[in-house]
């Protein structure tokens, strides 16, 4: 099988749980890499992280440029069009991953998957719909754009959701965050909704959450 093109951060002991995290539009794996000293999580963790590429595509909103996209976005604003097709295989393909470090010896429920802004929309689809209970779901920023076609698992339904957004956000407006987190609701999920006062990026308020509810669902 050919997996994604991924940047691997092994931790200094024998792993026992992986967080898989997916890029913004126009990004590559090495943009959350960044943060992981920010992190601060223990030396011993025992947390192998693991950043996928996206393939390159057209984006028609950048006038047709080929960039790195896990799906074309057609029109922007809160209506967002954008091609779902693309957008599932994406999902399969991280979900291969998912598998990938089942077959590694990872159990899937110390198996985390995050995502930021497009990353976060393959993100949902990918956890949510996966058949083995995972740790857990962090979505940044983002949207779910699928949650009228998902057939969420019961494995999945009920596995901590971390939503956050920026208020300031002018690329995915935080009502698109605001109709994620409803969506989800309707659909029987928890998703714990969190805003800070930024635009469409991360902060260090939010990277210390972000590394304390890690340290919580994977018991580090």
């Amino acid at each position: 099988m050919t997996y994604l093109s991924c940047v691997e951060v092994e931790p200094s002991v024998e792993p026992t749980a992986a967080v898989i995290w997916l890029h913004g539009l126009g990004s590559n794996g090495h943009d959350f890499e960044a943060i992981l000293p920010e992190l601060n999580l223990p030396l011993d963790a025992p947390v192998r992280f693991i950043f996928p590429h996206s393939p390159s595509l057209a984006v028609t909103i950048n006038g047709g440029m080929v960039m790195p996209a896990w799906y074309d976005i057609l029109e922007m604003g809160a209506g967002r069009k954008l091609n779902t097709e693309q957008l599932l295989d994406s999902a399969k393909r991280v979900t291969d991953l998912i598998e990938r470090e089942m077959e590694r010896g990872i159990d899937s429920e110390r198996i985390l998957v995050a995502g930021f802004s497009q990353g976060g929309a393959v993100a949902y689809h990918a956890a949510l719909s996966f058949q083995h209970k995972l740790a857990g779901l962090l979505a940044l920023s983002t949207y779910f754009p699928t949650s009228d076609i998902i057939t969420i698992s019961e494995a999945n339904r009920h596995i901590p959701l971390e939503v956050m957004h920026g208020s300031y956000d002018p690329v995915v407006l935080p009502t698109m965050g605001e109709d994620a987190v409803s969506d989800l609701l309707v659909a029987g999920c928890k998703p714990n909704w969190r805003t800070y006062p930024m635009e469409h990026q991360v902060c260090m308020p939010q990277i210390r959450d972000i590394s304390t509810w890690l340290q919580e669902i994977l018991k580090l």
